[in-house]
């Protein structure tokens, strides 16, 4: 049955990390709100610093997710955090960041939600807003398709296709409400080792190294534990999304 009234925190937690792209050391400290919705405080900033969690305040998607409010501030990174939240049930949070880079701990959201876990929830005065898909949406980008359908759950359907062997291709099928969630939120993000130097270019992955991602190389995994789960790979792209 779906909750009626969002859920925020009884207590604060606090995060601290390195940011993947960024390299810089960041800390979050997560607080209940009472009013509506996650909300990102910059702290490091004095003015104009809150960004709303809002698909509107998307600025860019290129290797994270960035928002980004109208007055220019920006924070990134975000995906992993904001799935520990809605894995967790919590509707409502002001995240202070004294960063513009969300830690990226493991890779994964399992260090959040290993603690969001154990932390007791409030119910809101505020009802939560659900969004009700009416008729089929698609978008297509070249190979690659997006598409939305009208179902009475959550459900994700999620293939990827790669040339390299180890990736392959690999699909899941994913409901939120009803499958458990345990190889969804340890599943880390993986690049190609060929890849590096190149996103490392463009003045990206500063922070990253094989704590904090899956990097495959030819055709094995060069992480010494390997692989957390046999989907680690689509399983990760299902919690990005």
């Amino acid at each position: 049955m779906l909750r009626i009234f969002q859920q925020t925190l009884t207590k604060p937690v606090v995060f601290e990390g390195v940011g993947l792209h960024s390299g810089k050391k960041s800390k979050i400290k997560i607080l209940p709100n009472d009013d509506e919705g996650i909300l990102f405080k910059r702290v490091d900033i004095f003015k104009n610093n809150v960004i709303v969690a809002d698909y509107k305040n998307v600025s860019s998607t290129t290797l994270s997710t960035t928002l980004m409010n109208k007055y220019g501030i920006k924070v990134s990174t975000v995906e992993h955090l904001l799935a520990a939240l809605y894995i967790s049930g919590i509707d409502s949070a002001i995240v202070e960041i004294d960063n513009d880079e969300v830690p990226i701990m493991d890779g994964s959201a399992k260090e959040f939600i290993d603690v969001l876990k154990n932390v007791k929830l409030k119910k809101s005065s505020k009802k939560i807003k659900y969004i009700k898909i009416l008729e089929k949406i698609e978008m297509t980008d070249g190979n690659r398709k997006i598409q939305i359908s009208p179902k009475d759950t959550f459900e994700v359907d999620f293939e990827l296709n790669f040339k390299n062997t180890v990736i392959g291709k690999q699909r899941n099928i994913i409901n939120f409400h009803s499958n458990n969630l345990k190889e969804v939120e340890e599943s880390r993000t993986f690049c190609l080792y060929e890849d590096i130097q190149k996103i490392k270019k463009m003045g990206l992955a500063k922070g990253g190294s094989l704590d904090n991602a899956v990097v495959v190389d030819g055709d094995k995994v060069i992480n010494d534990k390997g692989l957390r789960n046999k989907k680690e790979f689509v399983n990760h792209k299902i919690l990005d999304l």
